[in-house]
């Protein structure tokens, strides 16, 4: 018995048929599906379609894009469209008709996450009936220019009959946990219908783990429609803040009102917040359907809504009401924001009913105003339809009330605010499923390396032949896993001719 062993050899491109140029002019409806079927699977239209995504999320990387949810609101949407018009001057209008000021939800980019799901789709089927072909249907019969080319192989001599040696090859081969099949016309030895009287092995371990590649693909789909469910769906506002003692709507036709009882913090002796925590009640058409105490990592989570704690500050709570003493607005008004130089915090209300907006200005933490001392607020009563700035001003001493033209103003007294992320992304379960699929996928295709083994065992005039065929792709174990393969074959074909 002796063994000649093939390194890895170096393949000669084939020469692919160049298509028929010379065809009539029409084009009939099967050609057309076919181009656009090899254009989806093209990974050239798959890379085309990724450096448009990427361009797309660098415009919107250096372009200010509008706030979530905020072209809900038209009044709000085209007053922050004014607040960057000095910064893109006439642009800002041509801008906003492209959805550059949106970018991430534009008609743009869901056209490219459609037809690159579209692609990806068609790649893995196009893929996935080549998978099932080789690892139901495998091809059992190579030529011998295969077995002379392969990058991995090896020839062994046998002194034994075909038969005999194909029991020593299929040892060998269970003894490494391949799958064995052999050639349906020569099972046992017999001449097969290819003339050569050869035995054909094909042997693989691992067979379902190329389709790792398969459910990668399947996983990238899940979270691209994943991100466009959430994007075109869902639901976000990071602003919303919440004065302790006062109940506000959430927004987005959700019939859910969300009451701040309590809110507490502490800091480190550095002055740094260790903690905040608030203490949240959600009602739904006036029923209290959800309640808890929610920190920074413990959000409230309710019919899809997720609450979370990410901010907070002063409130003032405000009472108005007119010359009948009834009550036309109370709650606690967030001072959300600060002026330009710092020294005082903003923040607004409106009464609808009188078409009347009021902010109300407290001085910052640490700052001394000489218009406001402690325990005061200064309210400034604006009325769009007066065409003027600002009506009338007038500073709040808490507990006492102030008329302001044919309403009375009382600052009762200081509050806080809990400041929330309120989220609400129906796609998240594709996303979280599509990254499951992926790690899944990964796995299966890494620790789990799909190995394919042919052999082909011809009749000599002293014995057999035995030729063994192998290729790979990045599995740079495969050719030490081979050549202990050949070694056991060696010596099963050994013992049988000591026997």
């Amino acid at each position: 018995m002796s063994q000649s062993v093939r390194s890895p050899a170096l393949r000669t491109g084939v020469a692919e048929p160049v298509e028929d140029l010379e065809g009539g002019p029409g084009i009939s409806p099967s050609e057309i599906l076919e181009r656009i079927w090899r254009i989806l699977i093209s990974m050239r239209t798959a890379l085309l379609l990724m450096l448009g995504m990427a361009g797309l999320a660098l415009i919107g990387a250096v372009v200010v894009q509008a706030p979530t949810g905020i072209q809900a609101d038209p009044q709000a949407y085209a007053a922050w469209l004014d607040s960057v018009r000095p910064k893109y001057g006439g642009w800002t209008d041509w801008m906003e008709r492209l959805q550059v000021f949106s970018i991430f939800s534009s008609v743009w980019m869901k056209a490219i996450v459609v037809v690159l799901v579209t692609s990806i789709l068609a790649c893995s089927v196009n893929r996935f009936r080549g998978l099932w072909r080789a690892a139901i249907h495998p091809r059992m019969r190579m030529t011998s220019a295969f077995y002379e080319s392969s990058p991995h192989g090896a020839d062994i001599d046998s002194v034994d009959e075909p038969a005999g040696t194909l029991a020593a090859v299929q040892k060998a081969l269970r003894g490494r946990r391949f799958r064995i099949l052999t050639d349906d016309a020569s099972p046992a030895g017999d001449a097969s219908p290819a003339g050569d009287g050869a035995i054909y092995v094909y042997a693989d371990r691992f067979r379902w783990a190329p389709f790792g590649t398969v459910i990668g693909h399947l996983s990238l789909i899940l979270v691209l429609v994943g991100v466009m469910v959430g994007g075109m769906w869902g639901f976000r506002n990071e602003g919303l803040a919440v004065p302790v003692g006062s109940k506000v709507d959430i927004g987005n036709d959700s019939g859910i009102v969300v009451e701040a009882t309590a809110f507490s913090d502490s800091y480190y002796e550095s002055g740094a917040p260790s903690d905040y925590a608030s203490d949240l009640v959600l009602y739904r058409d006036g029923t209290q359907v959800a309640a808890q105490t929610i920190r920074v990592n413990e959000p409230l989570r309710y019919d899809g809504y997720s609450f979370f704690q990410s901010f907070f500050g002063p409130a003032a709570e405000i009472l108005v009401t007119d010359k009948s003493g009834a009550v036309l607005f109370q709650a606690g008004v967030p001072l959300q924001w600060g002026t330009d130089d710092g020294t005082r915090r903003v923040g607004e209300f409106t009464i609808p009913d009188r078409g009347l907006t009021i902010f109300v200005l407290g001085a910052a933490s640490g700052r001394v105003d000489p218009e406001i001392k402690a325990g005061q607020m200064l309210v400034e009563v604006h009325d769009p339809q007066a065409g003027v700035a600002a009506n009338a001003t007038q500073v709040l001493s808490q507990g006492t009330a102030a008329t302001i033209g044919d309403l009375d103003f009382t600052f009762v007294r200081e509050r806080q605010y809990t400041g929330l992320i309120v989220a609400k992304d129906p796609g998240q379960f594709l996303v979280w499923g599509g990254a499951i699929f992926l790690v899944l996928g990964l796995f299966m295709v890494f620790f789990f390396p799909n190995r394919r083994i042919w052999a082909r065992i011809l009749p000599a005039s002293s014995g057999s032949t035995v030729q063994v065929a192998a290729t790979s792709r990045h599995d740079a174990g495969f050719e030490q896993e081979l050549d202990r393969l050949v070694g056991d074959m060696e010596l099963a074909l050994a013992g049988r001719s000591v026997s």
